[in-house]
């Protein structure tokens, strides 16, 4: 990207919250012993926030935020897959040849009693008709195409000589947006998967809907397949049976990956195993971006990874996966980083003498107001602001993110109202980005 727009954040500094992976089952911890920082973004370019994500943020809407490892009771690391590198267990495209089946067959639960990996068949020999004991006869090869096998079922990827599905799959990519229709998945997923039953439209819209990346053109090298999107941003990719809305995914496109922000589907559509399908579906668009032209947007990027909750391990089932350091942002392969986590609560994979089972809570010296303020000059919409150096806060390539502390300026300008800075004595925003 030549030129990025302005970044624009407003840290909060950091906060502790109840815990959703360490309560009871579908409940919530009683004391508040999830620790982060955080900070809301007027508007952010992709290459920011890539850059962001490959230090330890996320996003959830327009607020972003950073587990503090050491503090928080349930260290959550971020987990990459390599894209390009991946290949499906053959469980995970056991799940895909049946989905498939059942789109283009109707049968229920995908192909009964034939696995699509055995390593042979049975038949009755020809030379023999009498024999009772029948003969293994070993198939050929299938060579297996994650980027094929994704689209076989879909109705914008069949030929006009294939036999008619039993049912019209569609997967369309489209900006965020709110849709009563998707909210009502939205609702159906929370009740059946996760037993709340308060959720609200403007709950929804806050969370998967709204976005503070600003979408930006993809630097394709020639004209993209029209399956490809063409900028760079948030979407909902929503999956369609004979016109029924069965499951969404939120996702982000950046330079560098394609980022999974969350998936719902429709509880009827349980037994097609269509959380486990989305993280192929992703990683085939990953590889699909690189074959356009790419080579750097390679990676799918699944959230966090928790090694200390059981049903959040299911990440690690796709490989090669990568778990951050976020002590010095370098990656480590998975399978180097779980003997550490198996030990400690924190792990430092760069450093295991780091690690630790006790909760580390950093004393810093408080930072006051006026210190953050005229640090480095911007305008912006013909007014000036002041903000904090770039280079303090994501070594960005580019001089346009703004952390404002101007109060004043930020409503007056930006139409925002601004949360002022207060540091708790525990985080610094040089060390937390």
């Amino acid at each position: 990207m030549t030129s990025l727009p302005p970044t624009i954040l407003i840290p909060h500094g950091s906060s502790e919250s109840s815990c959703g992976y360490c309560g009871s089952p579908g409940e919530r911890s009683e004391d508040d012993t999830s620790v982060s920082v955080g900070a809301s973004a007027r508007q952010m370019s992709c290459q920011i926030y890539q850059d962001m994500i490959n230090m330890g943020w996320r996003r959830s809407g327009t607020y972003n935020y950073r587990p503090l490892l050491e503090e928080t009771c349930c260290p959550q690391y971020p987990i990459r897959l390599d894209a390009l590198a991946f290949d499906p267990t053959r469980n995970q495209r056991k799940a895909l040849y049946r989905f498939n089946r059942f789109i283009i067959e109707g049968e229920a639960d995908g192909p009964q009693g034939v696995d699509p990996e055995a390593t042979g068949i049975t038949a009755v020999s020809e030379k023999t008709p009498n024999a009772k004991k029948p003969v293994k006869v070993k198939p050929r090869k299938q060579v297996f195409s994650l980027v094929d096998s994704i689209h076989e079922s879909e109705a914008s990827f069949r030929s006009p000589d294939d036999p008619s599905p039993k049912y019209r799959l569609e997967i369309t990519l489209e900006m965020a947006f709110y849709t009563v229709e998707k909210f009502e998945l939205f609702k159906d997923y929370q009740f059946h998967v996760h037993k709340e039953t308060d959720k609200t439209s403007y709950g929804f819209k806050r969370f998967l809907c709204d976005t503070c990346l600003v979408p930006t053109p993809i630097p394709y090298s020639g004209k993209p397949p029209n399956s490809l999107p063409t900028m760079y941003g948030t979407y909902h990719q929503l999956y369609r049976i004979d016109g029924e809305l069965a499951a969404m995914s939120v996702i982000d496109i950046l330079p560098n990956c394609v980022s999974g922000v969350y998936f719902v589907y429709g509880h009827k559509w349980e037994k097609c195993q269509l959380g486990k399908l989305s993280v192929l579906r992703e990683a085939a668009l990953a590889r699909e971006f690189y074959a356009a032209g790419l080579k750097e947007l390679k990676w799918v990027y699944l959230g966090f990874y928790i090694h200390s909750c059981q049903k959040m391990r299911y990440k690690g089932d796709y490989s090669p996966s990568y778990l951050l350091d976020t002590e010095t942002y370098n990656w480590y392969p998975l399978n180097e980083c779980t003997p550490i986590l198996d030990k400690y609560r924190y792990g430092c994979f760069s450093n295991p003498s780091h690690s630790a089972n006790e909760i580390i809570h950093h004393k810093v010296p408080e930072k006051k107001q006026k210190e953050m303020e005229g640090v480095m000059r911007a305008t912006i919409r013909g007014s000036e602001m002041a903000s904090s150096p770039v280079s303090k806060m994501v070594n960005a390539r580019s001089p346009r993110l703004f952390i404002t502390t101007n109060t004043s300026l930020a409503s007056k300008h930006l139409g925002i109202v601004q949360t002022k800075y207060t540091p708790d004595g525990r985080c610094t925003w040089s060390r937390c980005l």
